[in-house]
């Protein structure tokens, strides 16, 4: 079965474990553990700058600037000369073959990062980048050439040249987080914001091997939120991921920031507040909440909305420096996982710096949907000691793991309910700057964890990227 499972996850991309090979019974099943297995280097001079605290080269919630098929592993960077980069190595090798795909990064903006996706119905890879509230660059692959990496040579004349649209399709002239997933049938999807933080609506387009389809927008930027401090009637929905799960469910967590920052306590926060969730059961184009109840449809007027009913599944208020795009996964039961952090109440009511807040006092937590049907939060008892983002996988045997900037890692076993979460991994001798992107397909391919962190710089100095790796319980 785990066989199976895992060339299922291989064909499809989607986030799956395979199911525990002794069944239910979790107490038979290995912990959580780490086995550092060794790192390359992708660019010795990578880009270095610092912008919304964060790295152009590794912001979290890229979608994928790390990414494995057909048991060959793929990044995607950005030079010190600005050239846009993929390199392309067999799993386990120690060097990877590089190809500049004919785009320079436009501005110093950390969020203008590079996205990668496969459309399995005709074995393309496809790249979305430097975007960031207007136009994107676009570059896709020769056809099959995800297929047959041993036969096709890895070179530039394998991929087509840069556009600013999808093969002429035209999404919006102010386009952010370009997140490519994988449909069950082989199909790809782009999930993108359309227009600006704090007013702004997410929206799907779908490439079927021959042409790119613009299915819409599906959540709103309208309606009336009201805290304790005051009222806003505009924002936009930062998803935490969207995924498909081995049963072909897409999954959503979600936060929502207001434009407004009147609904705060004070200046220098942020107006995120409460996570949200949400599903589609027909390929995106119906959303419904967590009860079932059909709750917005894409392309439609009914969208998404902060008025909806039933959306919130961990309230929080806009006083704690809740963060937007943090992480999701879904386990082998196709149950839906997401880490959030934020300052908790204890730390005090009200945050007015979120950088220096979050950095000394944000906690990290691990939200799930048991087999019941209920939500649970565990706080992971870890120090954030950064402003910036988790991320979160889950193993073969459904125990989970947080990797917290600087590539710490921690874990927490599916036996004890994820009550045990601890360190497994420290970061040392990384000497990362901060946010990791993870290889979320890897996983389920070959049990082994993969981020890609870049080491810290100062100024504008070019850094060191590499990939580490991480063997995970067989």
């Amino acid at each position: 079965m785990h066989r199976r499972t895992l060339l299922a996850a291989a064909l499809t991309g989607t986030l799956v474990t395979p199911a525990p090979a002794s069944g239910t019974d979790r107490a038979a099943d290995p912990g959580p553990s780490v086995t550092r297995t060794g790192t390359t280097t992708l660019d010795s001079r990578a880009i270095f700058f610092v912008s919304y605290d964060g790295l152009v080269n590794n912001n979290a919630f890229q979608k994928n600037g790390l990414l494995t098929y057909k048991g060959h592993q793929y990044a995607a960077w950005y030079t010190a000369d600005r050239n846009a980069v993929v390199g392309r190595r067999a799993l386990g090798a120690g060097t990877w073959s590089t190809v500049r795909v004919g785009h320079t990064l436009r501005y110093d903006d950390s969020h203008n990062v590079i996205s990668m996706g496969v459309s399995r119905v005709d074995g393309r890879l496809h790249l979305n980048m430097d975007s960031h509230s207007d136009g994107f660059t676009y570059v896709k692959s020769v056809a099959g050439l995800m297929d047959d990496p041993g036969g096709l040579s890895w070179t530039a004349s394998r991929f087509g040249a840069p556009q600013s649209t999808l093969d002429g399709l035209t999404l919006t002239s102010q386009f952010t987080y370009p997140q490519f997933v994988a449909t069950p049938e082989g199909r790809l999807q782009l999930s993108y914001r359309v227009a600006v933080s704090g007013n702004g609506r997410n929206a799907l387009a779908e490439y079927d091997g021959t042409r790119w389809t613009a299915l819409g927008e599906w959540s709103s930027s309208t309606g009336t939120y009201t805290s304790a401090h005051g009222s806003s009637t505009a924002r936009n929905m930062y998803l935490h991921g969207i995924d498909y799960d081995r049963n072909g469910r897409l999954h959503s967590f979600f936060t929502w920031r207001e434009q407004n920052g009147a609904v705060m306590c004070a200046g220098g926060g942020i107006t995120n507040h409460d996570t949200g969730y949400v599903y589609s059961d027909d390929r995106g184009r119906t959303w419904r909440n967590s009860a079932g109840t059909v709750v917005g449809t894409t392309g439609g007027s009914d969208k998404v909305s902060v008025n909806d009913a039933g959306l919130v599944v961990d309230p929080l208020g806009p006083d704690h420096s809740l963060m937007n795009q943090e992480s999701q996964f879904t386990d082998s039961a196709g149950r839906p996982h997401a880490i959030i952090s934020y300052v908790p109440g204890r730390f005090g009511q009200c945050t007015t710096d979120y950088v220096s807040d979050r950095t000394r006092n944000g906690r990290a937590f691990h939200l799930r949907r048991n087999a019941s049907g209920t939500w649970q939060k565990t706080e992971i008892p870890v120090p954030l000691d950064s402003s910036q983002r988790t991320r979160l996988i889950l193993d073969r045997y459904d125990n989970a793991y947080a990797v917290f900037p600087f590539g710490r890692i921690a874990g927490a076993s599916a036996a004890s309910g994820y009550t045990d979460w601890r360190i497994l991994f420290d970061g040392s001798g990384l000497g990362a700057f901060g946010e990791v992107v993870i290889d979320e397909t890897r996983v389920a391919q070959d049990g082994v964890l993969s981020f890609m962190y870049q080491e810290k710089s100062t100024g504008t100095t070019p850094s060191a990227l590499h990939v580490a790796d991480f063997r995970l319980p067989a």
